[in-house]
């Protein structure tokens, strides 16, 4: 990613004033977006980038302004009199448009961020910032030492006793995306052993392979809140032990409530947090990752193209359901939130149904 690019993705539509509280009984809105959150954007850069469904309309790209005024991307541009260069309707187009498509959307936003009347997040059911991906989810297991030896005395499978020297990875199924505050299908004649794990995911920005590591972060769009939600029971003692099935089941990796672009987001003061009802189960820093994000970029490309929009979830800290003593799991009718901080929190229902 040339420098000219880079600029563009540190580049913010307004400066970040506080957050933002929406709603006033957080208890009420358990499962929904009306206590949504909106973090300060780090150093007044960055911009917030979400798809949405304003008053019930087709989903579109907005950006979420800091008093959370939304600008609806496909709408302005025609009031402006403005052709994008990539679909307004698609956080992929967007994401591959390169630095002419970040060029545009900058001057679009800054324009519409004069007016007054603009919609707002409370007009605007917020889905995934990508709602299919074009391919799986990568996924990076074992990435917080804690949670490696906490998952070590759990597992079924025992053959791995020391922590790998190279990121483990898997992946994802396009189908597990789910939205930011949508429920997540619990069949119970599947398993009932449906775990958490928050994480922090990683949006790539451009097409890439054998990325050095060193220059690993020019290949980063975003980042946003992510939830590699688990069935345990079919990750560990089906299907020969393999991770694919149990981490794969639909609407199992809730993400959202939006990407932060690059420059928005100060890593080292991210902290990565799960609560289950209202109760905290995990709660880690990005400082405590063994593997930071440039190593996690420079080893999966080797060899392997990582393309615009591929999502990278960077693993979970400890406090797993699973690895407690006695276990724990969710079930129908608790309420998960994820949050990353900076970023913002995802809050997702557990609800019986058969998939």
């Amino acid at each position: 990613m040339d420098n000219s690019r880079r600029n563009l993705l540190k580049a913010g539509a307004t400066a970040a004033v506080g957050s933002v509280f929406m709603g006033s009984n957080p208890a009420a809105a358990q499962g929904s977006q009306s206590t949504l959150v909106i973090p300060p954007l780090a150093g007044k850069i960055g911009m917030r980038l979400a798809t949405a469904s304003i008053a019930g309309g087709a989903p579109t790209v907005i950006a979420v302004l800091d008093d959370s005024r939304i600008v609806d991307v496909r709408s302005q541009a025609q009031q402006q009199g403005l052709t994008l260069g990539f679909d307004p309707t698609s956080m992929l187009a967007l994401v591959a448009s390169g630095n002419a498509g970040f060029a545009q959307l900058k001057n679009l936003v800054d324009r519409a961020a004069q007016q007054t009347s603009l919609p707002t997040l409370a007009q605007a059911k917020l889905m995934s910032p990508i709602p299919r991906p074009d391919r799986n989810i990568y996924c990076v297991g074992w990435n917080y030492l804690d949670h490696f030896e906490e998952g070590k005395k759990a597992r079924v499978d025992k053959v791995v006793e020391k922590l790998p020297d190279h990121p483990v990875f898997f992946t994802k199924a396009t189908h597990t995306m789910n939205g930011p505050f949508d429920s997540i299908p619990h069949d119970i004649t599947l398993s009932n052993t449906t775990d958490w794990e928050a994480e922090l995911a990683v949006v790539i920005g451009q097409r890439g392979r054998n990325i050095k590591e060193e220059q690993a972060m020019d290949y980063v769009f975003g980042y946003a809140a992510f939830n590699d939600t688990t069935s345990r029971e079919v990750q560990q003692k089906l299907h020969g032990g393999q991770w694919f099935k149990g981490k794969s089941l639909d609407g199992h990796g809730p993400m959202g409530p939006w990407i932060v672009t690059a420059a928005g987001l100060k890593l080292d003061d991210v902290r990565v947090i799960c609560r289950v009802n209202g109760v905290e189960k995990q709660n880690a820093s990005y400082q405590q990752m063994y593997f930071k994000i440039p190593r996690i970029i420079a080893e999966l490309s080797r060899g392997l193209t990582l393309e615009p929009g591929d999502i990278i979830a960077t693993g979970t800290p400890s406090g797993v359901g699973f690895a407690r003593q006695p276990q724990e799991f969710l079930h129908p009718g608790d309420v998960m939130e994820t949050e990353v901080t900076g970023i913002g929190i995802i809050r997702n229902m557990i609800k019986a149904e058969k998939v």
